[in-house]
């Protein structure tokens, strides 16, 4: 017998580690792996997950990686300074991206790889719901947390399912997807984010030169240089829904005669049911069949997710952290509510300083003459970062345009000053990437709302 192959994760507090750790433990394998956020005491909601699957946790100092360690997986934010990292080379264990170990998967089995810049965990999640409820048994390795995966008692971004179909989402952040070679690759959008355009466009094209066959949406005139065997979009494409209806509380409209009802509102939600019916349909999965998943699709977390209600102010919290996540949240938002109280947390010195511009004019045309927002410092979870961008950066020529937007440097300081200025009727959309306590913050403003 084969003995199961043992891997040390560095970094598997981060949604992307933390999946492959659950897959290669639900398939057998032994995993162990640190995180300088449990280090601290955080994110400990994830870490009862891991453990509960009988991964055995270790602090980031090195002590996890030993002589029974067959692999260190790390990802692009683990500097070569880093404990676990010295401990591999000392021990000459080998050492691999993150990336390339997803590339072990991707090839082992029939793999939807969905990337783009906004919408991965989302459209993912969906082609995995869809492909389930017809039976086909996928697993998926995911970045965000499922919210039906949750009510199973898992962590919620990864699943180990009996067939060969394999469900990813394919970071594009640090251009690993070049690695992948999946049998279908579904390309959402682009715009700028972490990379600019015009370098993005280039790896889009090598990801999409490695799969064997190509799905695109026809309505972003930044995808038209590449190939697909087919196409879906809104306005454009081979699939395009028919009788659109918008409303606060979601949509409606018609694919391939089949009717579709979803309960997330914002047309970019329509956008992503259509590309993960395009998927499915492509996998012979039949358009009644995906409407029917799709009507029951409950979301995944931090995706415009309902914290609560209180006095008639209702709280949602949304990992929007590009200018294009960011405007798709806050009209979701306006289609709910006449007034929005928004928070955003900028995740990362390098991204605010790449988009600041972009980020500035989302929020300026996003934000409707009586909402306000609040910004606190950037969230930094440690590193070499170059700290020379602020939040005010954002607030300050956004106040200058007339917009009632402040830096309040101390998130905890915010919450009073919503609970001050809301009143019924009104929305707080809590806004920010990476910071596993968002969402505590999230349900900090409900608390102080009540």
């Amino acid at each position: 017998m084969t003995k199961p192959e043992n891997i040390h994760f560095v970094g598997i507090g981060g949604v992307g580690m933390s999946s492959l750790a659950q897959i290669h433990a639900m398939g057998g394998g032994l995993a162990t792996g640190s995180d300088r956020l449990f280090d601290r005491g955080e994110n400990l909601d994830l870490k009862a997950k891991l453990e509960a699957l009988s991964i055995k946790l270790h602090p980031q100092d090195g002590s996890g990686v030993t002589a029974a360690t067959d692999l260190v997986v790390l990802s692009t934010a683990i500097e070569d300074s880093n404990p676990e990292v010295a401990a591999a080379k000392r021990l000459a264990k080998p050492v691999k991206h993150r990336s390339e170990l997803l590339a072990r998967h991707v090839e082992s089995r029939r793999t939807i790889a969905v990337t783009g810049t906004s919408g991965k965990s989302t459209v993912a999640a969906m082609v995995f719901e869809i492909l389930q409820a017809a039976g086909r048994s996928p697993s998926v390795i995911t970045g965000a947390a499922l919210l039906s995966l949750k009510e199973r008692g898992l962590y919620g971004n990864a699943w180990l399912g009996t067939s060969d179909l394999l469900v990813i989402e394919a970071d594009e952040s640090d251009g690993s997807l070049v690695n992948y070679m999946p049998s279908v690759a579904l390309i959402l959008n682009l715009t700028k984010d972490h990379k600019e355009v015009p370098v993005m466009k280039e790896i889009l094209k090598r990801f999409s030169a490695n799969a064997a066959s190509l799905i695109v949406n026809a309505d972003d005139p930044n995808l038209a240089d590449l190939r697909p065997a087919s196409t879906y979009g809104l306005a454009s494409g081979d699939l395009r829904p028919e009788g659109l209806e918008l409303s606060p509380s979601g949509s409606s409209f018609r694919l391939k005669g089949a009717g579709f009802r979803l309960s997330l509102p914002g047309r970019y939600n329509v956008e992503n049911a259509v590309a993960a019916a395009a998927a499915c349909l492509n996998e012979g999965v039949l358009p009644e069949d995906c409407a029917r998943a799709l009507a029951s699709y409950q979301g995944v977390g931090r995706r415009f997710q309902a914290v609560g209600a209180a006095r008639g102010i209702s709280v949602f919290d949304d990992y929007a952290h590009n200018p294009a996540k960011v405007s798709a949240a806050l009209s979701a938002a306006r289609l709910k509510a006449s007034r929005v109280l928004a928070v955003y947390q900028p995740h990362g010195f390098a991204p605010t300083r790449l988009l600041r511009k972009e980020l500035v004019e989302a929020f300026a045309e996003g934000l409707r003459p009586g909402d306000m927002l609040w910004l606190p410092d950037i969230y930094y979870v440690g590193g070499t970062a170059s700290k020379d961008v602020s939040s005010a950066d954002i607030a300050t020529p956004l106040a200058e345009r007339g917009v009632k937007a402040f830096h309040v440097p101390k998130r905890e300081d915010i919450i009073p000053r919503i609970a001050e200025a809301a009143r019924p009727g009104d929305l707080v959309l809590v806004m920010g990437a990476r910071d596993p306590g968002l969402s505590g913050f999230a349900a900090a403003v409900l608390k102080a709302l009540a």
